[in-house]
């Protein structure tokens, strides 16, 4: 759709850094996984990669280069409010990372709250069970809204095309860490959540109980939470023991490819308070 006169897209670059993250937590996962999952893991992996290539394919198609030729685009054309600052490059490269950050924590905030957008969120969340594949089960039009959300801010802004490079490389990792079923030793775990979303914070946000799952909205940095008193440090019901997923969707052989794309259409157009 968008921006066919971009540089190429270092997407090959992108995709090796995702599968060696990937690789990587389903090594830690085989090694020490955090919980015994509710259905083998050949299945998820069949169900998740498939709804991935669905949506990268979904984005191929309606948004063209996305966030990254957008940026591009901004630049070439002047645009955005940061174009007009005397900010050094390094800053305004940190200002773009921060800037595309906190957006994620509102969207997904507002994928929470406003109720046709939760229908579409709900495909992630109907997984009953957590481990580094969750991390990749959206529906494909509420990655193609939030592609869109993304272009819409680079331009607005005028967002340098290597720090949407970063940010996303960032976004996705941090994503399938925190998504992660492994047990990291409760010292470090303690140090690292006041930097970086732990899998022990991001599990409390899969949580069946609606207090939880209404926190804990960050993918990469606790901060956000913090300031908007949306962080919650601990399950009501300990981290061994807190139900995961959704209350009306606890059977995971029923949530196939074909039923995860049609969930948000047979789904009561509730929000998750």
């Amino acid at each position: 759709m968008l921006i066919d006169s971009a540089p190429a897209d270092p997407s090959a670059m992108r995709l090796a850094i995702f599968l060696a993250v990937f690789a990587a937590m389903l090594l830690w996962e085989a090694w020490r996984p955090f919980r015994q999952a509710p259905e083998p893991k050949l299945a998820r992996l069949t169900r998740h990669l498939s709804l991935m290539a669905f949506n990268v394919l979904s984005l191929r198609l309606l948004s063209g280069g996305g966030a990254y030729a957008a940026a591009f685009l901004a630049e070439q054309q002047g645009w955005g409010l940061l174009t007009f600052t005397a900010l050094p490059a390094w800053l305004g490269f940190v200002a773009g990372l921060l800037l595309l950050d906190f957006a994620i924590y509102a969207q997904h905030v507002l994928f929470h709250k406003v109720p046709w957008l939760w229908r579409l969120h709900k495909v992630h969340h109907s997984d009953p069970a957590f481990d580094t594949t969750t991390a990749i089960r959206f529906h494909p039009v509420e990655i193609v809204l939030s592609m869109f959300y993304k272009m819409i801010l680079v331009i607005s802004f005028g967002i340098t095309p290597l720090a949407v490079l970063c940010f996303e490389v960032l976004l996705n990792a941090c994503a399938q860490f925190n998504h992660g079923n492994v047990r990291l030793p409760a010292a470090i775990e303690k140090a690292l959540r006041w930097l970086v979303i732990t899998p022990d914070l991001h599990r409390i946000h899969h949580s069946t109980e609606r207090l939880e799952t209404d926190s804990n909205f960050g993918f990469s940095v606790p901060w956000w939470d913090w300031w908007c008193g949306t962080y919650r440090a601990e399950p009501r019901r300990g981290q061994a023991t807190m139900e995961i997923g959704l209350q009306e969707e606890r059977n995971p052989a029923r949530l196939g490819l074909v039923a995860l794309l049609l969930l948000p259409f047979r789904s009561k157009p509730a929000s998750s308070d």
